[in-house]
């Protein structure tokens, strides 16, 4: 392997970047490291000189040797890890074997040959998955994300002499196992730590780093932009409580319709209408239904929450209406009608505030001022700051949940102007 070669055709490298692909190299102060740690900022350039850094080690160190390449599911490793590199490394003069069914590459470069294995490590389930390998090296892409029962069973299958261990991450709260485990602890273990900004990816021009840094608020933007591990604490949606926040109803034609709902019988059932702008192209959250059996003193059916759908909907040509994926008896009670089609909603917590958060600050969705319960909950929606996670508190939460799923389930389907959404078999 022509490591000098190889990075200089790999442009504009960072010093951190450059960091990243010699710290192993014998003649690296660093060499005698039993791993890395790469963690900080979104869009930093840690993944990709990660990714390349990792196979080129691989193959300095060893030949017909077994690897693993680690994300939070098959589908996000091809995704951020292999896609990218494919045609990187061909650039580079190796060959690449992708087979799909094994969810296994095999590299070939040099006369030499290894084997990289593709694992998903969503639950605590998965750590069974890579039970019994021998590994001469891992990579974690978004460690953070994974169990730690999965992290710590991959790094016992590294028992060849010379393996390493690369960690690659975003910041999450700081009480998470890993944060306290290994980052703090990365002196006791060997490792090497190298933290990012957006500032030590300079293919990032000064446009879209002033774009990142209007994307997000609050924790979320001292943890993707700084690149900070910090406790989420307030409000969740900090920057929705002034009255400016929100829009008068839009004085335009609409393309398509859909409905999102947190469905409640003891709790409140929250329904929104949302409008996507012929012109603009924004989804308004122009009506809603809201109803509090707790202030109402009476609690509705499944018919009748049915009955205060249809009178939202008022005979619009609907595209779908997506309910809480727990809700399957309403869920039921709208397929037995057949008047509109129906999903159940996506349902990450965290993740889809994350997204409704980039959606507003993006303006790709709207909140009309009529809509009231959703205008009352953007104020007192509030972390829970006893649980030490990232958890919001279980109260003034229906109008915002419905808001999380239309953005999660309906929003990042129709980006392309359809939607495709999985059809219950």
């Amino acid at each position: 392997m022509d490591l000098k070669r190889a990075i200089l055709m790999i442009k504009k490298l960072s010093p951190k970047q450059l960091k990243v692909f010699t710290w192993w190299h014998p003649l690296a102060k660093t060499c005698d490291c039993d791993g890395i740690i790469c963690d900080g900022a979104v869009r930093s350039g840690k993944t990709l000189c990660m990714t390349l850094s990792y196979i080129f080690w691989a193959f300095s160190k060893f030949n017909n040797g077994s690897f693993a390449i680690c994300g939070k599911t098959i589908r996000s490793v091809r995704r951020n890890i292999v896609t990218p590199i494919i045609s990187e490394l061909k650039s580079l003069d190796f060959e690449i074997e992708d087979k799909i069914s094994a969810n296994m590459l095999i590299i070939r470069t040099a006369g030499k040959e290894n084997r990289f294995y593709l694992f998903g490590g969503k639950d605590e389930s998965s750590s069974g998955l890579i039970q019994g390998m021998t590994l001469s090296g891992v990579f974690f892409d978004e460690v953070a994300l994974m169990p730690r029962s999965f992290c710590e069973q991959a790094l016992a299958r590294c028992s060849v002499q010379g393996s390493a261990f690369w960690f690659n991450c975003n910041p999450e709260y700081p009480g998470h196992w890993f944060y306290r485990e290994w980052i703090l602890k990365c002196k006791e273990k060997n490792i090497l730590y190298l933290h990012f900004t957006m500032k030590d990816n300079p293919s990032l021009g000064k446009k879209m780093l002033a774009r990142y840094e209007n994307l997000y608020s609050g924790p979320f933007y001292k943890r993707f932009v700084l690149g900070q591990w910090v406790a989420v604490t307030g409000a969740v949606y900090p920057f929705m409580s002034h009255d400016s926040s929100f829009c008068n109803l839009p004085d335009e034609d609409f393309a398509e319709y859909a409905v999102s709902c947190d469905y409640g019988t003891v709790n409140p059932a929250s329904f929104g209408l949302w409008a996507k702008g012929k012109n603009t192209g924004v989804w308004y959250r122009i009506d809603e239904y809201y109803y509090d059996s707790k202030k109402e003193g009476e609690q509705r059916t499944d018919e009748e929450h049915y009955k205060g759908l249809s009178q939202l909907i008022a005979g619009r040509n609907l595209k779908c209406v997506v309910v809480d994926p727990s809700a399957a008896s309403f869920i039921q009670v709208i397929k037995r009608h057949g008047d509109y089609r129906v999903f159940p909603a996506k349902n990450n917590v965290l993740n889809g505030i994350r997204k409704v958060a980039a959606a507003l600050k993006n303006q790709k969705i709207k909140i009309c001022k009529n809509c009231s319960a959703s205008v009352r909950e953007f104020s007192l929606y509030r972390w829970d700051e006893k649980t030490g996670t990232d958890s919001p508190l279980k109260e003034n939460d229906h109008a915002m949940d419905d808001i999380r799923y239309f953005v999660t389930t309906v929003l990042e389907n129709t980006q392309d102007g359809f939607i495709a959404l999985a059809v219950e078999r």
